[in-house]
């Protein structure tokens, strides 16, 4: 079994590339294991978003980070569901990629090759342009998101051990040069 962790924003939007910090946070700071051998891969999908749908497909399962808009919500409020159950109050729109993932996920569907799907993310509090520095209120949501996707994992049997202490606003000053 194939496991796909993809982070989806601009890093040059502020708390926008936060899908993409996130997911080079857990690469670099946790080494995983599978007892049954499963394959668990990282990928900075930037905003690529239709351009993944031949990376997404090879996959049996894929967890999403990003940033989204819901209803009702509030700056840095986390939000962890299954792509066939998204919920009515989120409003996957607002920057220059997120209605392209969100149609790319739709594509994929009605052409039978989405794998199961899970969408992790949290309610941004600015998107600047050309800005690395991500907000406090940011910075909490993904140790809340942090810890959900680690004990995910753990639920679908990895185990993990950390091996450093790269932080997201540290991650993110570097992010234009990897």
């Amino acid at each position: 079994m194939k496991f796909l962790i993809l982070g989806i924003g601009n890093i040059m939007f502020a708390d926008e590339g936060l899908g993409v910090h996130l997911c080079k946070l857990l690469e670099k700071n946790y080494k995983f294991s599978h007892s049954n051998g499963y394959i668990l891969d990282f990928v900075d999908g930037g905003t690529l978003a239709l351009q993944l749908s031949y990376i997404i497909a090879k996959y049996d399962k894929v967890i999403i980070l990003d940033c989204i808009s819901a209803d009702d919500s509030n700056i840095g409020e986390v939000f962890f569901f299954p792509y066939c159950a998204m919920p009515n109050k989120i409003k996957w729109s607002g920057s220059a990629h997120e209605v392209e993932m969100l149609q790319t996920l739709q594509y994929m569907e009605i052409l039978g090759d989405l794998p199961e799907t899970r969408i992790l993310a949290c309610i941004p509090k600015r998107i600047e342009q050309m800005s690395f520095a991500i907000s406090d209120e940011i910075i909490k949501s993904t140790q809340i998101m942090e810890k959900i996707l680690l004990n995910f994992l753990k639920e679908e049997g990895f185990s993990y051990i950390k091996i450093a202490d790269y932080s997201l606003q540290e991650l993110a000053n570097i992010s234009y040069k990897n």
